[in-house]
């Protein structure tokens, strides 16, 4: 497994050995030996998946409230995605920056989205499956969201279409009057 840093602190790209042979291929997608040897100390509670059936579905930006704070491991398991993370740390130097990265059924990455960052991704096929781990349970009274074209963040989303929206994710506000109680710890 290959740990890659990006530019914002905390979010990183994991990048599985596949070992392939003429019956296909196989990989470890997590563990917990070779995550904590890396430094990524999460200890995962769920297993979520989602489906999209549509290209240009959109997703996010989610996250929930301190104390019931998620960080994810995200992989796409059909398909491809556009994923996002966002730092909304008060007080972070990258506040309000973004990460992009596509994670596809063929390329096998994965992105860790540290507590402290919004999350969304862009579906760029149709048929798209994703998996992710979480290190907190779902509470839906800490669930917020941020909107996913919000000016001040500027995420350079890869395809120029209105995107396939939830009900929620259309009505989430900005970055500046999102509820957000995360702080930067150097």
């Amino acid at each position: 497994m290959e740990v890659i840093e990006t530019n914002l602190q905390g979010v990183k790209v994991i990048e599985p050995k596949v070992f392939g042979d003429h019956r296909g291929w196989f990989m470890e997608t997590y563990s917990e030996k070779q995550f904590q040897q890396s430094g990524i100390n999460q200890i995962f509670v769920q297993d979520n998946q989602s489906f999209s059936s549509q290209k240009g579905t959109l997703r996010g930006l989610h996250y929930q409230l301190d104390p019931k704070a998620q960080s994810k491991l995200v992989r796409c398991t059909k398909g491809a995605i556009f994923d996002v993370a966002v730092d909304i740390r008060k007080g972070s130097p990258t506040y309000g920056k973004w990460f992009g990265i596509e994670l596809s059924a063929e390329n096998k990455k994965q992105l860790l989205i540290p507590r402290g960052f919004a999350h969304g991704f862009m579906t760029l096929t149709d048929d798209v499956e994703v998996q992710y781990k979480v290190d907190e349970l779902y509470a839906p009274e800490c669930d917020r969201g941020i909107i996913w074209n919000d000016p001040a963040i500027g995420i350079e989303w890869p395809m120029e279409i209105i995107p396939v929206l939830s009900a929620k994710d259309e009505k989430a506000p900005t970055l500046e009057e999102a509820e957000h109680n995360f702080f930067y710890e150097e």
